[in-house]
Order: C-alpha cells, then sequence, then structure tokens
C-alpha cells in the first residue's frame, strides 16, 4: 500500500493538467493567461470526456474533499431537492453531470487550484512560473 501511495504521490507531483470546458469563455481566458498550451499542460473538456473515478479521487486527495470540488453556481443545482450535504453525494453528482465540476480544476506541482477566482488564478499562475 505504501509504494501505491508513494508511486500515486510522485504522479500527482509530476501531473500538469487542466479539467475545463472548451467552449467556457472564462476556461479559454484563464488558458490564455497562464499560457498552458506553450506549457505543455494536458487539456480534458470535461464535457466531452467525462471525468473517472480515478480523477476525481486524485482532485479529492488534492483538495481535501469532495465539496471543495462542487460548483453551486451550476444552473443544475438550483433545482437539485434536497440539495447534496455528504461527500459521497458530492462526489457523485460530479461524476454523473460535468457541470456540477467547479473550473477550471488545474493540477501543477502536486497542487490543486479550483475555480476561477482572480485570488485562485494568481495562485496558479505563481506555481506555474517555479
Amino acid at each position: 500500500m505504501l509504494s501505491l501511495r508513494l508511486s500515486t504521490d510522485l504522479y500527482l507531483r509530476d501531473m500538469k493538467k487542466i479539467y475545463h470546458l472548451s467552449n467556457c469563455t472564462t476556461c479559454q481566458r484563464i488558458i490564455a493567461e497562464l499560457k498552458l498550451k506553450e506549457k505543455k499542460f494536458e487539456f480534458q473538456d470535461i464535457k466531452t470526456e467525462k471525468i473517472t473515478k480515478e480523477q476525481i479521487q486524485e482532485m479529492k486527495v488534492l483538495s481535501g474533499s469532495y465539496e471543495s470540488l462542487f460548483s453551486r453556481v451550476a444552473l443544475k443545482y438550483k433545482n437539485l431537492d434536497p440539495k447534496p450535504s455528504t461527500e459521497a453525494e458530492y462526489k457523485k453528482l460530479i461524476l454523473e453531470e460535468y457541470t456540477f465540476l467547479k473550473r477550471p480544476v488545474i493540477l501543477v506541482n502536486g497542487k490543486i487550484f479550483i475555480g476561477n477566482t482572480k485570488g485562485n488564478i494568481a495562485n496558479a499562475k505563481a506555481e506555474i512560473g517555479k
């Protein structure tokens, strides 16, 4: 088990990836601002290539919770009744519907940056520049 954890840690540390929507202008702006294409990031359009259980687990390991990955501004969230309240419910909804993943999600140097706030993007930019 320890060797699996170590190999996972090394894998995540070396990963350069962004989960995004290709038709989202905010994601496009961030990709351009951070120059992710030039920096050889792996791109996953979450609408056309669904997030796997393994990928959501990797994101959870880095972020600390599925709730931190969950978007409450998604239009479909407003119609949810009941609202999710457990980690299992957040995970299930994100896996079922791409719109529930807060985006973009940027993985770099073993760190995760979730969402599009100015501070978050500034922190991602600083980490990418290292």
